[in-house]
Parts: structure tokens; C-alpha cells; sequence
């Protein structure tokens, strides 16, 4: 058994996807890699893939499929991994060789212990287009290092920082144990792989060493403001598939304070991140959403609604008027420059 798998989901990636594959192989023969051609047709990522599968046998498995999107892409490499370990690593991202093999290093030793590591938590690093000061998300402040610990030893997340996508590594049995289906032809699903898995971890592990280098840059990329705002019914889509899962599981949840507590907040932020965006497209029929997405929060839980809309962000984010929207816009960027996000 490799002891992490790492799929790395291809569309039409030809022109960065050899920057990524290749800082994967450094992890050697622990390391898995399936590269999962999603349907590409305008370039040669399909022969790429299959270039490093021919390459590195041992190591790079290529899986060619009809394109699904990202989340189906990411349902493939969970449903074909053999590691101990899974780790998602999209196509046009990297990751640091040092930090790399001090993860390899501390998944092989925890690997054999008493207690089953669920979840470990490293940093990312933004790498931004045209930036030098290059933005690192940590969580030295919020999660114990270098021990196992569960959600009791977390302290609290400040609003910005959450576990994204970038962050983790999880147990591959967890994942699969956990049903988890990401949406297809669907964007931004990456919020959901974040937020289902989290009731089914128990214990967890904190590295602090910047690992992920997420790029932020390419004019079509997903996170782009103008794109995501175009992309506006698939965000509301993930949206309202995060409250479902959270208010179905609430009873469970409220079993453990600190995992409520986080799951609350982030799920507080998604709600934000979608509604200033149908602010910011300022047409009538955005926030026509921008109601019918809190309605919607609110048929589904009345308590969680008004918890979230009394919020210092949810009573941002609805202030009557045209001047009310401009305050809104104006605190997201103010989170923008703060938080470094698109």
C-alpha cells in the first residue's frame, strides 16, 4: 500500500500541469499519483498524462474520463486511491519539497500508531500574479503542532481562517467511509470536501510547514471575482448543499461544540462570500438570489437563520438600499486586502 495518494484533476492544463506533476515525484516511491484527465480536448494534457504514467510506472497512474468538472474529477481520484493518505493537488498549484518530505516523513511515523490519523492540517501559501509579499495561511495560532489532538484541543478560528482544500490531507478510508460525492459540472465544490467529511474526524495533526502553493494569477481561473459572480448559480448551488448537510446533521453536530461551532462559522462565510458577489452584480435579478437564498437558510432552520442574519456579517450583508449595498461591498474589500483573497 503507497502511503499518500495525490490526484491532481487535468482540464486542458498542458501549459502548468508539468510544474505540478513533477514537484509531486519528489515524494518518491511513498507517493501515488493519479492525474485525472477530466475530458480535456484542446491540448495535450491527455498525452502528458500518459507520458508520466509510461515514465514513472510505479508512481503516476493516468485515468482518462468524460469531463465532469472538478468535483468529479477529485470523486475519481478518492474512488481509484490505494494510499494510506489522500491529498488533492490541482493541476496548475505545487508543493515545497522540504515541507513535502517532512509530511511524508511524519504520515509514515503516525501510520503504525495506537490512535487512526483522520486529518493533517499544513499551510498553504498564496502565490499571487504580480505580488512579491507572498500571503501564508497558517494555524499556529488556532490548532496544537506536532501532537494528534481532536476538535476539544482547537482553539477558535478567526474569521479568514479555515481549513481549506489546500490544507489537508485525509485518510483515504475516511473519505470513501464517508459517501462523500462532490456535485458534477459544478464549481467551487471544494467547500464541500472541506465540510462533510469534518463529523466523521476524530483525530487530527498539525504540521507548520508551508506545503501548498496555491496559484492565484490565470485570468480564467474559478476564483476570479468576475468569473465567480458569472458562475453565481453554481456557488448558491454549494451554498444551499452546505446548509442541507449541516441543518440534517445539527442534532449530531451540537454533540460536539467546537466542530458546530466551526462548521456554523464556515458555513456563515460561504453564505457571505455569495452574497456580496450577487451584491456586486448589482442587477435585480441577483438580488432577487440574494433573498431567495436567506429564505431559503431560513425555511430550513429558523435558529440558524436568525443567528447568522444578526451576525456582524449576515447584517452586512442585507442592508436595505442601494447605500447599504455600497457598505457591504466596501467591507469585502477591506476582507480582500486583510485576508488576501480574489
Amino acid at each position: 500500500m503507497k502511503l499518500l495518494s495525490i490526484a491532481v484533476p487535468c482540464y486542458n492544463s498542458e501549459n502548468y500541469m508539468r510544474k505540478c506533476i513533477d514537484s509531486l515525484l519528489t515524494g518518491g516511491e511513498d507517493v501515488e499519483i493519479l492525474i485525472v484527465d477530466d475530458g480535456s480536448f484542446k491540448d495535450k494534457t491527455a498525452q502528458i498524462a500518459d507520458e508520466y504514467a509510461e515514465r514513472f510506472p510505479t508512481i503516476v497512474k493516468a485515468i482518462h474520463k468524460e469531463n465532469g468538472g472538478h468535483g468529479s474529477a477529485v470523486n475519481t481520484g478518492i474512488a481509484n486511491a490505494s494510499g494510506l493518505y489522500f491529498k488533492v493537488v490541482d493541476s496548475d498549484d505545487w508543493v515545497k519539497e522540504d515541507a513535502y518530505l517532512k509530511i511524508l516523513s511524519t504520515l509514515r511515523e503516525l501510520a503504525g500508531g495506537a490512535a487512526a490519523l483522520d486529518m493533517l492540517v499544513s499551510n498553504f501559501v498564496y502565490e499571487k500574479e504580480g505580488e512579491k509579499r507572498r500571503k501564508v495561511m497558517h494555524y499556529h495560532h488556532i490548532l496544537p503542532k506536532d501532537k494528534l489532538f481532536t476538535w476539544e484541543d482547537c482553539r477558535h478560528f478567526t474569521k479568514g481562517h479555515y481549513i481549506l482544500m489546500h490544507s489537508v490531507i485525509f485518510r483515504t478510508k475516511l473519505l470513501q467511509e464517508s459517501g462523500i460525492k462532490l456535485p458534477e459540472h459544478t464549481f467551487y465544490v471544494d467547500n464541500l470536501y472541506v465540510f462533510e467529511p469534518l463529523p466523521y474526524v476524530k483525530n487530527m495533526y498539525y504540521l507548520d510547514v508551508n506545503f501548498y502553493r496555491y496559484y492565484i494569477g490565470r485570468v480564467d481561473q474559478s476564483v476570479n471575482e468576475g468569473i465567480m459572480i458569472s458562475r453565481i448559480d453554481q456557488q448558491i448551488k454549494v451554498n444551499k448543499i452546505m446548509i442541507d448537510y449541516f441543518v440534517d446533521r445539527k442534532q449530531e453536530l451540537l454533540k460536539n461544540k467546537k466542530l458546530y461551532q466551526y462548521m456554523r462559522n464556515y458555513l456563515e462565510i460561504i453564505t457571505t462570500v455569495s452574497s456580496v458577489l450577487l451584491i456586486r452584480a448589482d442587477t435585480r435579478e441577483h438580488l432577487e438570489k440574494k433573498a431567495e437564498l436567506w429564505q431559503y437558510l431560513k425555511s430550513k432552520d429558523k435558529m440558524l437563520y436568525f443567528w447568522m442574519r444578526n451576525g456582524i456579517m449576515g447584517g452586512t450583508m442585507n442592508l436595505p438600499g442601494r447605500g447599504g449595498r455600497k457598505i457591504s461591498v466596501e467591507g469585502y474589500k477591506i476582507c480582500q486586502k486583510l485576508f488576501g483573497f480574489n
